[in-house]
């Protein structure tokens, strides 16, 4: 009889999709990323329903997209409580469980079915304790904004590593005689910008890719405010110069590979232990980050930068036979499919809540090539704020509610998102926001702007124009050290 599999959740935030050596970007250095796609499943299409903190977080937890759990902004309302969650089914399954790094729930420390839970506050508390003045974010970037920075302690002294130091002593604590569900959560690449010194020798002189522009996004100027908005509130991405933007590429480009690096120790622990062989890794992203793509910055679009995820499944032992390994799942898939695959690979899938939409992500990989059916989905839909996004096979629809803006992209042909083809395909336009309509109406994030209960007037009318944005609602992520808050990158 299978034994039961240990669950090694690995999640990073804002990191892109296509920030990975092995998946054809050969301007970063990811050797350990590389060796999960080499022994895992890649999945290509991979999307947060929701690209922003605490929707996604709450998605993984509850397997709910923010329309549906009812929190399509960060800090917006208690989406997890109540509810059934990936750790409270396998704690009570007997499953150790343990989170690890950036949780982001409201309230902070509630752990919603953890047993134990250690969160990125107690590391700058810890280190403000035992090492006043070494602790990390003393160079007084806020943690929305772009330009680059250089790490105030050393790469073994890091939020980084900690994550890891403290997950490798969770695998010496535990209860040996129990599997175990342990989520380590990274705070990096989210800004600010600022690897440790040596991971930033490594890129220094490093050529990055440049920026992609297209037919609507050349001129800043030319953006539609419901696109600009995040970049006017968080980081002001369109002033940077393309030297700039190098530089700002190359110190994300080097948290990422600081993670990267702190993850070949963690694998090596698994290994050392005799864990491998029964436990299964997935690893994700909350969400990605413009980067100047498009000349916009961070999060909160449906563009592919930032709504286009990582996802890679390794699934347990060490034979180099298993077919799975180093394979690729072309299916559209989200954050939503993680609960249902762990939930089924711990043999609980019993315990999956009705109405949890995602499926079990093995069971797609294996069933490869189907386009619709139990084991796969045509239609995909998002939410962020007045945000949405409608995926139907190879076509990107894209909607704000806030005036109103409509973009539709080929991504067969058009992958970067080059073209906007709304005013080209105004057919296929009403027939995708109808099915948008139809899908979302009277959901809890889509019915104040579709449904039956909406009012005139209730949904926002045309977005706030720059010169507002930009007085009154920045937010460049200022806090203090330690301070009490999750949120400490």
């Amino acid at each position: 009889m299978a034994q039961t599999p240990n669950i090694l959740l690995i999640t990073t935030d804002q990191q892109r999709w296509d920030t990975i050596h092995a998946r054809g970007n050969t301007h970063i250095y990811t050797p350990h990323l590389n060796w999960l796609c080499d022994t895992g499943i890649w999945y290509s299409r991979a999307y947060s329903e929701c690209p922003v903190c605490m929707p996604a977080r709450a998605t993984i937890m509850t397997g709910l997209p923010g329309y549906l759990h009812g929190s399509v902004d960060n800090d917006d309302g208690e989406p997890i409580r109540g509810r059934p969650t990936t750790p409270s089914v396998l704690t009570a399954r007997g499953y150790e469980t343990r989170g690890q790094g950036k949780m982001h729930f409201h309230p902070m420390r509630k752990k919603f079915g953890f047993e134990t839970m250690e969160i990125s506050l107690d590391y700058y508390r810890g280190r403000s304790l035992s090492s006043p003045g070494e602790v990390g974010l003393q160079h007084g970037l806020g943690q929305n904004e772009m330009e680059p920075a250089i790490g105030s302690v050393d790469s073994n002294r890091t939020l980084t590593r900690w994550v890891v130091d403290r997950s490798v002593d969770f695998l010496d604590t535990r209860d040996r005689e129990r599997p175990f569900f342990l989520w380590s959560s990274f705070s990096k690449p989210h800004p600010p910008f600022d690897p440790s010194l040596r991971f930033w020798e490594l890129y220094r002189d490093a050529q990055m890719p440049e920026v992609v522009l297209g037919d609507w996004s050349a001129d800043p100027a030319g953006i539609h405010p419901s696109l600009a908005e995040p970049t006017w509130k968080l980081n002001n991405a369109q002033r940077f110069s393309p030297s700039q933007i190098q530089q700002i590429r190359r110190a994300y480009y080097a948290c990422i590979t600081e993670v990267d690096y702190a993850l070949g120790r963690l694998f090596a622990e698994l290994r050392e232990r005799g864990l491998l062989h029964n436990t299964m890794i997935v690893f994700a992203s909350d969400h990605g980050e413009m980067l100047g793509d498009h000349n916009l910055g961070a999060k909160s679009l449906f563009l592919e930068p930032a709504a286009h995820v990582p996802l890679i499944i390794r699934p347990p032992g060490e034979d180099d036979n298993d077919p799975r390994r180093g394979t690729v799942c072309n299916q559209i898939v989200g954050l939503q499919d993680i609960l249902p695959t762990v939930l089924n690979a711990a043999g609980c899938g019993e315990q999956i809540p009705p109405d949890v939409p995602g499926i079990d992500l093995l069971a797609a990989a294996a069933a490869e090539g189907a386009v619709t059916g139990a084991h796969g989905r045509q239609q995909f839909f998002g939410q962020c704020a007045h945000r949405f996004m409608h995926l139907n096979g190879d076509w990107k629809y894209l909607y704000s509610a806030a005036g109103g803006h409509r973009m539709l992209f080929n991504l067969a042909q058009d992958p970067m998102e080059r073209d906007d083809l709304a005013g080209e395909e105004p057919q296929r336009c009403e027939s995708m926001h109808a099915e948008l309509v139809a899908a979302l109406g009277e959901t809890p994030g889509g019915a104040p702007y579709f449904g039956s209960a909406a009012v005139e007037g209730s949904a926002p009318g045309a977005a706030p124009v720059l010169e507002d944005v930009r007085r009154f609602h920045a937010w460049p992520g200022f806090h203090s050290n330690p301070s009490e808050t999750d949120l400490l990158h």
